[in-house]
């Protein structure tokens, strides 16, 4: 019985290998063929929006004028609005990766401690923007609330690049 196993589980072993042999892609001979690109290349070039300022800008513009319209802000909500819109507002220039050459240069702590003084700063922004969303939602009344959930959880369940291209198990497309 045992030699059984051990011949199944040898078949078994060869065809794995030889699937896994076929599936790794043959280099191309074809002079059409686009040649392959670095992963950071190609996620530049698919994500123009995250790396143009402009439009990252537009399209920041056009969903804050849409939210507002459907949040239906009284007078006395304007302040509470613009400081919020301020502060979740993009950058001018999106935050920059660190230089790989430069990281390349230092020690493993020196890298990570720049890695992390990085992280901190990131977070604090974020923690900055949490904050002042939950000053202005205290300063809506019940209606908008439910207005501000929904607008709010549709863009985080739809926003360009979430999970960078992965579907999210709880979300799956």
């Amino acid at each position: 019985m045992k030699s059984v196993n051990k011949i199944g589980w040898s078949a078994y072993l060869l065809v794995a290998t030889a699937c896994i042999g076929l599936a790794q892609a043959a280099p191309s001979t074809d002079a059409n063929a686009a040649p392959t690109r670095p992963i950071a290349a190609r996620s530049q070039d698919s994500a123009p929006s995250r790396t143009d300022p402009a439009r990252r800008l537009a399209r920041f513009e056009r969903h804050s004028a849409e939210l507002k319209a459907r949040l239906q802000l009284r007078a006395d909500q304007e302040a509470a609005w613009t400081a919020f819109n301020d502060a979740v507002r993009p950058p001018a220039q999106p935050p920059s990766h660190p230089d790989r050459a430069e990281l390349a240069q230092l020690s493993t702590p020196e890298r990570l401690d720049r890695l992390e003084k990085l992280h901190q700063q990131r977070e604090q922004a974020m923690s900055q923007r949490h904050q002042a969303t939950k000053t202005f939602y205290a300063a809506l009344d019940a209606e908008q609330k439910k207005v501000f959930d929904t607008e709010t959880q549709r863009l985080m369940e739809h926003r360009p690049g979430a999970g960078h291209g992965m579907p999210h198990p709880h979300h799956p497309s």
